[in-house]
């Protein structure tokens, strides 16, 4: 990992390898991270989150997976931020210690979302509790109101932030509220914030009004092309840059009607990248032959714009 670099660029949201039986397994992150780097140029991922069916895993789990990562990552990967999110916040404040202590580059954390925080000051007294667990670790939080149902304003949330959590580093801002995203990038006047965007297919959008970079579970297979949207943005070539928009939006599209989760995007990840990530943890259950056949045949399908 690479000390003090900002956080930028795409992230992939990892997915978790599971055995045929439903254990994790952590046999595969070695050709994981290597896959990740060589293959997609993606060199920061975001462990433990939706992707990677943080919340359906034991605290020990997560902290296997966590180890694993922050290990295999030494010297290859750039940023390995774990998500410490949990319903309880002992468990929070236990996985933010372990974190610390196992050296990642930081930390993230949604709202709890069974008893929810009804506004800002009890949603930041609860961050601050995890964050001060791990107060050398740079902290991030997760938004994620589709799932949470905590719709607090992240605008209203960074007023004054820094006072109460001074590791605060930035969002994962996974909603499609993009005048929340602008206003949020209107007033870091000094950039000391990084805003990752968490709707794959809306990245452009977010790129254009000042997002750093994104967290995506399509960066896992999709992190070439995404890099090359990234790329062609930069020069700026905005009709290049939207080609790839349109295109990763049209296999989206296509997958989302069939119906696309989790399970699905293991199964995506499974015959792109040749590397088994397994089923599901119950209640998902696995994606069907006939999706697998569809989704496969509709990526193959695909003409990108450097001609592959």
């Amino acid at each position: 990992m690479t000390p003090g670099k900002k956080l930028q660029g795409l992230v992939a949201a990892t997915i978790t390898p599971m055995t045929p039986d439903g254990q994790i397994n952590l046999s595969v992150i070695r050709q994981y991270v290597d896959y990740l780097v060589s293959e997609q140029n993606v060199k920061n991922v975001f462990v433990n989150g939706t992707t990677g069916e943080g919340l359906s895993l034991s605290i020990q789990e997560r902290k296997q997976l966590a180890e694993e990562w922050v290990c295999q990552g030494k010297d290859k990967l750039d940023h390995v931020i774990i998500h410490v999110g949990a319903l309880s916040l002992p468990e929070c404040q236990e996985l933010a210690r372990h974190a610390a202590a196992i050296c990642a580059s930081g930390i993230a954390v949604i709202a709890p979302f069974f008893f929810k925080p009804t506004n800002k000051d009890e949603l930041i007294a609860f961050l601050q509790k995890v964050a001060s667990e791990a107060p050398a670790v740079p902290f991030y939080y997760y938004h994620i109101p589709p799932l949470t149902g905590v719709k607090i304003r992240v605008e209203e949330l960074l007023d004054g932030i820094k006072e109460w959590i001074p590791t605060f580093q930035g969002v994962k801002f996974s909603d499609t509220d993009l005048l929340d995203l602008a206003q949020c990038i209107n007033k870091n006047e000094r950039e000391q914030f990084a805003f990752l965007y968490g709707v794959d297919e809306q990245l452009l959008s977010a790129l254009a009004i000042g997002a750093n970079g994104a967290v995506g579970s399509t960066y896992n297979y999709l992190g070439q092309k995404n890099n090359l949207m990234l790329q062609a943005f930069a020069k700026p070539d905005l009709a290049l840059a939207r080609k790839y928009q349109f295109l990763t939006g049209e296999f989206l599209n296509f997958v989302i009607k069939l119906g696309f989760g989790v399970a699905q995007t293991k199964a995506v990840m499974t015959f792109v990248s040749g590397i088994p990530m397994g089923p599901p943890r119950h209640p998902l259950v696995d994606a069907s032959e006939e999706f697998i056949i569809k989704a496969k045949a509709k990526l193959d399908s695909i003409v990108w714009p450097d001609g592959d």
